[in-house]
């Protein structure tokens, strides 16, 4: 299986998840009187279109280099992942303004049986959390990852709704609106995780340096292959789920210039078959006297 089909089935369990979850969000806040639910409700629905949105960067940032896009379309992905952050942020705006206005709204006491499915919820998301998080990790995806996020900041709304509705319950009347406060509560800590996705996006955009662990393996095997005495600078950037790497390397300077370009090739190929993540190669050599 590929990258782009594991991405992509992780893709479709986040889609199915939050729309089943969104549904029960929205019955059980409603029927159950917690207005953190229902702010759980509307994260959960802007999570399917975010998911659907990371679909979409997914299946466009794998499509082959071509004449216009020489590096392939890999960078579409971080653009989708700022679109993510953008859902994120609206959903909690959502979240803010509509807990400030119950609260400022007399309303029923929550049901004490919403706590049962929020403990469902809750363990559910995590579980989606975890798994979609391992996928991004498997596949090099920024975008899966802020979807994986998007599941974690799920669970902590709804680990904020079951605070909330507990806290109403145990001191009873009065206390009505400490569910909306915990919506509130919740609302930042979206706006923090917003931040926690966008910021390695953004240095994929503009090429930061953020990959030392790839660059200490490139620099292992490039010694690994014979006639290579050593490397020099070695620039790295990623592209979607593909990194493409500028190294100098450094040969004996006699050797001939058809020898070094041989070379070049050869660490090429060597690096490409040991990281599959490894995509455009350029080999610039330096002589060594």
């Amino acid at each position: 299986m590929t990258k782009k089909d594991t991405a992509v089935k992780a893709i479709y369990f986040s889609i199915i998840g939050s729309a089943s979850l969104a549904v029960i969000k929205w019955l059980v806040g409603i029927f159950g009187n917690s207005y953190a639910l229902i702010a759980d409700a509307i994260e959960s629905t802007t999570d399917i279109f975010s998911s659907i949105l990371v679909l979409f960067g997914l299946k466009y940032s794998s499509r082959p280099a071509d004449k216009n896009h020489p590096y392939g379309h890999g960078r579409a992905e971080p653009l989708v992942t700022f679109l993510v952050v953008g859902f994120l942020v609206v959903s909690s705006s959502i979240i803010t303004y509509q807990s400030i206005q119950n609260i400022k709204t007399p309303h029923h006491m929550p049901e004490a049986w919403t706590l049962i499915f929020l403990l469902g919820i809750i363990t559910w998301k995590e579980i989606s959390y975890r798994f979609v998080l391992k996928k991004s990790k498997e596949t090099g995806s920024s975008s899966l990852k802020a979807d994986a996020w998007h599941h974690r900041s799920d669970a902590i709304t709804s680990v904020a709704a079951f605070i909330g509705i507990s806290f109403a319950l145990i001191f009873g009347k009065g206390y009505e609106q400490a569910d909306d406060y915990a919506a509130l509560f919740a609302a930042g800590f979206i706006l923090y995780n917003s931040y926690l996705i966008f910021r390695p996006a953004l240095g994929e955009i503009m090429d930061e340096h953020l990959y030392e662990d790839l660059e200490a393996e490139i620099r292992k095997i490039s010694l690994e292959v014979d006639g290579i005495l050593g490397t020099e600078k070695c620039l790295i950037r990623k592209t979607g789920m593909q990194y493409h790497v500028d190294l100098h390397a450094t040969v004996d300077g006699n050797i001939t210039v058809k020898k070094g370009h041989e070379l070049a090739h050869e660490l090429k190929n060597i690096l490409q078959e040991k990281n599959s993540s490894i995509g455009n190669v350029l080999i610039h050599i330096e002589p060594r006297e």
